[in-house]
């Protein structure tokens, strides 16, 4: 068996989160990916490294796993070149600098694409390629204050904003532009055109918000900041205090309502008028309608309190009301570890003598191609390899590395 982007090669500009974790999906599907670097320091998340004595930390190595490194200074004109023969030979192109910074060395999308007709060239940026603020600069948290994302999480409106707690645009943005670069290149394979990809954060931001922000284009309906109650309003769909933690419910039709209720002794709010919109709760289908939501969240609070989270939790999902206590994702994985609750891939890269390990890429093939266990490059790893490749002689390289164009390592010669 094979993996499905075989044969495909990468030239992978981009750094930090967004850019290189779109290109870890498409080397994890079997593409050759050349992430190019600077060759003082390589970029800046090889430097997190906690005091370890390595270029290839943890945060960095995760998402660059299965990569070959090519440490070329591409604001010179011989790198700018030699990456520009590269091009040549390449399938993908991705960058993620500030609009208009990769054009300066020669490097955009037509530069490319008058070397590589078809290629598929992806732009990742905050803001995107166009409009007045296309050269601001972005973060994670700060493209989650300016689209609202803050603003939908947490109770009330006078409450202060509250950040998702892990940079959630970033992975985002750059799963979309994986997903973009894979269909780009089948529509290449069924008619021979290149595409270029203008993905953004701006984008994927509202792309996780995707239902609140149709609903207000569509129908002007504003957002409101829910807390950890569910989507559907429902006021059985919400975080609950228990005596030994936190239990997340979600009792959203009828029937879940009915059988929680039986579960915490409440069975009276099914017909309590006063609760609930009896007529909706009756009905063939639908959610559950509050008539007096504070009143139904009370009852409900003093219910929870006295029970066990981990017992309703077990008790509950059984009964098929969908709930789970709230744990730290460090329990989580422990739990999946210890019980087999939940059957995730488990990969296995191997670095700098160790074992990295993660829960996979997010969906298993049942016909995989087997496993990718090469680790992250070190800065440099695979210069000379690439190169050589290339066409360059070792006196070239040599001359390269002399004047600082280039950086090596010794490494095994690609295959």
């Amino acid at each position: 068996m094979s993996k499905p982007l075989e044969g495909v090669r990468v030239l992978d500009l981009s750094h930090v989160i967004a850019g290189p974790l779109a290109s870890f999906y498409l080397a994890q599907l079997g593409a050759e990916v050349i992430k190019v670097e600077p060759p003082l320091a390589g970029e800046v998340l090889r430097s997190m490294k906690a005091g370890a004595d390595t270029d290839t930390p943890t945060g960095f190595a995760a998402i660059n796993a299965g990569k070959r490194s090519l440490a070329l200074d591409i604001r010179t004109q011989q790198g700018a070149e030699l990456l520009r023969t590269l091009a040549a030979s390449v399938d993908v192109f991705i960058e993620n600098f500030r609009p208009g910074v990769v054009a300066r060395h020669g490097l955009d999308y037509d530069s490319i694409k008058a070397v590589r007709p078809d290629i598929v060239y992806c732009s990742i940026s905050g803001f995107g390629q166009q409009g007045g603020w296309s050269q601001r600069g972005a973060y994670d948290h700060v493209v989650q204050a300016l689209t609202g994302m803050m603003m939908m999480s947490g109770e009330g409106d006078d409450a202060p904003p509250i950040k998702v707690g892990f940079p959630v645009i970033d992975v985002a943005v750059g799963m979309l532009s994986a997903l973009s670069i894979v269909a780009s290149l089948h529509r290449r394979s069924r008619e021979g055109a290149g595409q270029y990809i203008d993905s953004s954060m701006v984008q994927a931001s509202l792309m996780l918000m995707y239902p609140n922000a149709c609903a207000y284009l569509s129908d002007a309906t504003p957002t409101r900041r829910v807390g950890n109650r569910g989507y559907t309003g429902s006021p059985a769909a919400d975080t609950y205090r228990c005596a030994d933690g936190w239990l997340a419910v979600a009792a959203n039709t009828p029937a879940q309502f009915r059988k929680l209720a039986a579960a915490l002794g409440v069975e009276e709010l099914c017909s309590d008028a006063q609760a609930l919109d009896l007529d909706a709760f009756n009905a063939a289908n639908g959610f559950v309608v509050p008539n007096d939501r504070e009143y139904v969240a009370q009852r409900l609070q003093m219910a929870f309190a006295a029970r066990s989270a981990t017992q309703l939790e077990d008790s509950l999902s059984h009964a098929g009301v969908p709930a789970a206590k709230v744990r730290k994702l460090e329990e989580f994985l422990h739990e999946v570890d210890t019980t087999h609750c939940v059957n995730l891939p488990d990969y296995l890269f191997q670095q700098d003598g160790c074992e990295l390990r993660t829960r996979g890429i997010g969906f298993a093939f049942a016909q995989d191609g087997g496993p990718t266990p090469a680790g992250a490059p070190s800065l440099g790893q695979d210069s000379r390899a690439v190169l050589t490749r290339a066409g360059l002689d070792a006196d070239a390289i040599a001359e390269l590395e002399r004047t600082g164009v280039i950086r090596t390592r010794e490494e095994a010669p690609l295959a």
